[in-house]
């Protein structure tokens, strides 16, 4: 019996177009940040620590803006990350869609939200994810036992952190069976945009 005949995805309108291809991966962004089912909905970002290595952690991405070019996460004060963006403000992003096959690779650079600048932000988040900052101890601080990490004491506002990053440069890779195609993108302190295809 001959074996079943295996059917390649079909091309998808912006397979060989970069305005296109840029335009379905800030797509991918924007559902990532709405819908937490998606695959994007989280993303790794890495900063430069103390030692001058990189230091990468998974975050929950909560919005993107294609026509400012810029993301947002949130954060606790007191995190490491915090210090590191303090130091040196340049951040490199990683988001990876399984079914679409698309990876993202940003770059930019980080703006820390606080006080009445994040209120509008603080006012959004749900009364779940204000307990993150309701901890009385720092992230990453020991603990004797994993039932001290729990023990809250204020309400949280004043260790909520809004990062933004403004995105300067994007590489895209998609992933197909007629041949992959990778891109990068490059934004202007004007807002001015060029692309150019890059060998897979």
């Amino acid at each position: 019996m001959p074996e079943p005949t295996r059917r390649s995805a079909p091309i998808p309108p912006w397979y060989d177009d970069l305005d296109g291809s840029l335009a379905e991966g800030w797509g991918l962004l924007v559902r990532g940040a709405a819908d937490r089912r998606s695959p994007m909905h989280t993303v790794a970002v890495a900063t430069v620590d103390a030692a001058g290595l990189p230091s990468v952690r998974t975050v929950v991405l909560r919005a993107a803006d294609p026509a400012r070019w810029r993301i947002r996460f949130h954060t606790d004060a007191r995190s490491r990350k915090l210090e590191e963006l303090a130091r040196r403000p340049a951040v490199a992003v990683l988001a990876y869609h399984p079914p679409a096959k698309i990876q993202l690779r940003l770059t930019g650079t980080a703006r820390v939200l606080a006080g009445e600048t994040a209120a509008p932000i603080w006012a959004q988040v749900t009364p779940h994810g204000r307990q993150c900052y309701r901890v009385a101890k720092a992230p990453g601080e020991p603990i004797a036992s994993p039932a001290d990490g729990a023990v809250m004491d204020a309400d949280g506002q004043d260790r909520f952190r809004a990062v933004e990053v403004d995105v300067d440069s994007i590489e895209w890779l998609y992933l197909a069976a007629a041949g992959h195609r990778r891109a990068r993108f490059r934004r202007d302190p004007d807002g001015h945009i060029a692309g150019e295809w890059l060998v897979p």
